[in-house]
């Protein structure tokens, strides 16, 4: 399954948020695959550098990035040639949607899924979920075979 990982739920992994936790876990056993582009990629790491945000979470800075170069390698790193515009009512989400669009994606996962309902521009088959929802449809499985660093990294999302 092709689909956006909003920030939100990324930063919701990091804090140790269970379904967030679900969701980049699907990824990262290749359960789903995650597009990423540019403008994404820089609002990921501009988020995760403000500490006061991850205060009392369960990754430090250097955990956090570790998980996020983890998680880029599952990566599908998508061109967006064609600047759809949706009109959403926050223009920082449109690009989300672009993205989905340009790399053939049927999901945007986020924690707020009425912000991406409301767009004017509808494409057919592109579905928002709520991160909890998408974690419920696919169970992550801890794989076999794992580097030191990779394990240490899963196991602080996999773990509830």
């Amino acid at each position: 399954m092709l689909a956006v990982i909003d920030t939100t739920v990324f930063c919701g992994t990091c804090l140790g948020f269970g379904a967030a936790n679900a969701v980049v876990a699907t990824c990262l056993n290749s359960q789903s695959t995650p597009l990423m582009r540019a403008a994404l990629f820089a609002e990921y790491e501009d988020v995760l550098q403000r500490t006061a945000l991850f205060e009392g979470g369960r990754l430090s800075t250097t955990g956090r990035d570790e998980l996020l170069d983890i998680f880029m390698a599952h990566c599908i790193w998508t061109r967006v040639y064609y600047l759809w515009r949706p009109k959403l009512p926050e223009e920082g989400d449109n690009h989300l949607i672009e993205l989905a669009v340009a790399g053939g994606a049927r999901h945007v996962v986020t924690k707020n899924p009425r912000d991406l309902q409301s767009m004017e521009l509808r494409f057919p088959g592109l579905q928002s979920l709520m991160q909890k929802r998408a974690s419920t449809s696919v169970r992550p499985v801890v794989p076999r075979a794992m580097s030191t660093g990779l394990n240490c990294c899963k196991r602080h999302v996999l773990s509830p």
